[in-house]
């Protein structure tokens, strides 16, 4: 028996097969899914990589909960950790160069760790971020070292759940094994994946994406001390209350829309310099509403309800912690709908002023709130950035089959996306000894 069918056949063990129902439930058949899923990527290994002792690896995607557009004026979040996830067969070399096949790509990245400084012509590719990745842990003390692997994700490109931060974290998580015994905090290697994005990918983010997928379970991050945010953890079981968490894809492109995100941020820092700040966190409510006339003359009236958003969403992120601590789902969900409101009405971003005439999110938003009429629960908002992508949705479960037959049709098969929130973050096990470590 070849190493490669050993390793496959270790799938089956208790060991792995415990692993994987923290990471995605006890279902049979979704296990059964996930055996068959590992399998490939080993025998991909096998077929591309030199043998050695292997380790798995996983890290969710996430879903915004609560707390639309506030993390850049560093205020509070609520995010969760969702079953779908990037994975990895990766095992540590003893050269300086890291290899890694990417699901997707016949090529792999190769990037020698005597060669860490950014590149021009690598900006906006996985490359950039294994880079920025290794340069940060040497810059922060961490060891870092050569290892080969390959890599699979099921969070969608553009799905608003956070497939670059998954990726980032994922690739910190094996250095962190490989070379620094597990020994880095999530938050640390989240820092690490925003630091890549950010310097080395090119693309400006918080940190939201990358805490959550790097912490799991739901969490309420606060970013008023943004270097050192404020990470809680609060347990909750949909499952129990016999609701799902759905997104719907509307479709739209995000490449034309950076000026509709960044006139958002521009406005809130707008309105918080002209009352003394420098972002909205620094200003009280009372301040704010005081100024309001000052505010309409300087910056016009939409800077004015942006801020009401940030200051209404920045307070309903913390009465949800509250709900969900009580167990008051209904008040729960009634908050949902409230941060969707707001998100239409104050924060505008449904749908982009320069393509008026493309309003996917206003759509199925229009089209859930008709749907949830008949449903004893529910609830649904703009997911994510808004002016174009996903929408997020509670549903009963017998209720989900009706949502996906109207809103298909209009929106495409596989549109709609059914979601797991995960308990644990970003996660490894050690394939020869069945040892895991999350």
């Amino acid at each position: 028996m070849s190493r490669i069918q050993e390793m496959i056949n270790l799938l089956q063990t208790q060991h792995i097969r415990k692993w994987f129902s923290e990471l995605y439930g006890d279902e049979e058949s979704v296990l059964q899914d996930q055996i068959v899923r590992y399998r490939n990527l080993i025998e991909r290994y096998g077929k591309q990589l030199p043998g050695g002792e292997l380790s798995l690896f996983s890290t969710p995607g996430r879903t915004e909960i609560g707390g639309n557009h506030t993390d850049h004026n560093h205020g509070r979040v609520l995010a969760a950790a969702v079953h779908l996830d990037s994975i990895a067969v990766a095992s540590r070399t003893n050269d300086s160069m890291i290899t890694i096949y990417s699901e997707g790509y016949d090529d792999p990245f190769q990037i020698h760790l005597n060669d860490l400084k950014s590149k021009k012509g690598e900006k906006g590719t996985t490359a950039a971020l294994i880079r920025g990745i290794a340069s940060r842990f040497r810059e922060l003390g961490y060891a870092i070292g050569g290892f080969h692997a390959v890599m699979s994700s099921e969070v969608m490109v553009g799905s608003g759940l956070s497939s670059s931060a998954s990726v980032e974290v994922l690739i910190a998580t094996i250095l962190n094994v490989f070379y620094n015994h597990a020994t880095i905090r999530p938050e640390t290697l989240a820092q690490i994946g925003r630091f890549a994005e950010n310097a080395y990918f090119g693309k400006p983010c918080g940190l939201m994406d990358q805490l959550t997928c790097a912490v799991g379970d739901i969490v309420m991050i606060d970013f008023h001390q943004v270097d050192v945010p404020k990470v809680k953890k609060i347990h909750f079981d949909l499952h129990t209350r016999h609701i799902r968490l759905l997104v719907v894809d509307t479709g739209g492109s995000h490449a034309d829309l950076t000026e509709d995100y960044g006139s958002i941020q521009k406005e809130m820092i707008s309105v918080a310099k002209l009352l003394g700040g420098q972002v909205l966190r620094d200003i009280t409510f009372n301040h704010f509403q005081k100024h309001i006339p000052d505010i309409r003359t300087a910056l016009g009236d939409r800077a004015v309800v942006r801020g009401l958003h940030y200051f209404s969403e920045n307070q309903r992120v913390l009465d949800q912690v509250r709900a969900l601590e009580k167990g008051d789902f209904q008040r729960f969900l009634d908050l949902v709908n409230a941060s969707g409101d707001s998100s239409c009405q104050n924060l505008q971003n449904c749908y982009s002023l320069s393509h008026p005439t493309e309003q996917g999110i206003s759509l199925a938003l229009a089209m859930t709130k008709d749907f949830l009429r008949d449903c004893d629960l529910g609830a649904f908002r703009v997911h994510g950035g808004g002016f174009a992508g996903t929408i997020q949705v509670y549903l009963p479960d017998d209720a989900i089959d009706g949502y996906v037959r109207l809103m298909e049709p209009v929106f495409g098969q596989g549109s709609i996306t059914v979601l797991n929130l995960r308990p644990c973050g970003t996660s490894h096990m050690k394939l020869d000894q069945g040892d895991s470590s999350d």
